[in-house]
């Protein structure tokens, strides 16, 4: 027996298959996750054009931006031209119940909303990883200069666990604010953080120029998607993205946090709506700043083929 049911009017199918190698769950375990953490995790995407990364049984995990044309009609789209593709994607706005059941039972288990809600870029993001085998208190410790980056700019942010073995930092911020000056400020945050510390923290794309640094990650702009808070990893164990205070990010892992632990950990409470300061208009220096400062993936494409044209010529 597989399992099948109805929720919502949502069939749900195969319950009881394992979800993907090394889940230690089911599919069952998905949605009853994502059904229990449903008033909060919607309110994360309400609103914004939605990519999720799907498993299904024997395959590889993938990258859905497009809404299939099986979908139902009843699930909300916005259409956004992609430069990279040179088309318009239709993208799902998960703003209800049935329609994060009908991804559920898509077996949709990472859910990655974009930055743009409306014509409104609503946060800088800051994505921090650890350097190969680093330890997860060398992220704590690199968040904790984004913090202090922001004060000094006058700026609060909030911070979730990655899902994998980083931090996420939101800054939410006010409308009216361009695509490039976000970006730009973004770079100026991190630019800032990486100079109260470089022997800990780096801002260098390229992975081999990191030197066994925290990678500060100011790319997170503009159509770029972040996963949600909330929102389960296709890791083992199905880790979740889960918000954290300040004072506790030191006392957690990122194995603390999964679809079996988190609907037990949260209670009544929805920490990362409490968590989220209000929005905040971003310092005029700040975005001077980031302007100055190269845009890391095309800076990296270009040192990609300075090097490359060195190589050739065997310097």
């Amino acid at each position: 027996m597989t399992g099948d049911e109805t929720r919502d009017g949502v069939k749900l199918t195969n319950l009881d298959q394992p979800l993907f190698d090394g889940a230690d769950a089911t599919k069952r375990d998905l949605v009853d996750y994502l059904d229990a953490v449903r008033d909060r995790i919607i309110p994360a995407l309400r609103g914004r054009a939605l990519s999720v990364m799907r498993v299904r049984p024997g395959q590889a995990p993938f990258m859905q931006k497009n809404l299939p044309k099986y979908a139902p009609s009843w699930i909300r789209t916005v259409r956004i031209w992609a430069e990279t593709s040179h088309r318009q994607v239709s993208y799902a706005l998960c703003d209800d119940r049935r329609t994060l059941l009908w991804f559920a039972n898509q077996r949709a288990v990472e859910y990655h909303p974009a930055l743009l809600a409306g014509d409104h870029f609503t946060h800088l993001v800051l994505d921090l990883d650890p350097p190969e085998g680093g330890d997860f208190s060398l992220v704590v410790r690199a968040a904790e200069l984004i913090r202090e980056a922001l004060a000094q700019a006058g700026l609060a942010g909030t911070v979730k666990t990655s899902g994998a073995k980083g931090v996420h930092v939101f800054v939410p911020v006010v409308a009216g604010i361009s695509l490039e000056d976000t970006a730009a400020a973004t770079r100026a945050v991190a630019a800032r953080a990486e100079r109260l510390d470089p022997a800990l923290a780096t801002t260098a794309f390229i992975r081999e120029d990191r030197q066994g640094k925290v990678f500060l990650d100011s790319t997170r702009a503009g159509g770029a998607t972040v996963v949600a808070a909330y929102s389960p990893r296709i890791r083992p164990g199905v880790p979740v993205s889960f918000p954290v205070a300040w004072e506790e990010l030191d006392r957690v892992t990122p194995r603390d946090f999964t679809i079996r632990t988190v609907p037990g950990l949260l209670g009544d409470a929805d920490p990362w709506a409490a968590h989220l300061p209000s929005p905040q208009s971003l310092p005029a220096d700040l975005i001077a700043e980031g302007h100055t400062i190269p845009v890391a993936r095309v800076q990296a494409m270009h040192e990609g083929k300075r090097r490359a044209a060195r190589a050739r010529r065997g310097e």
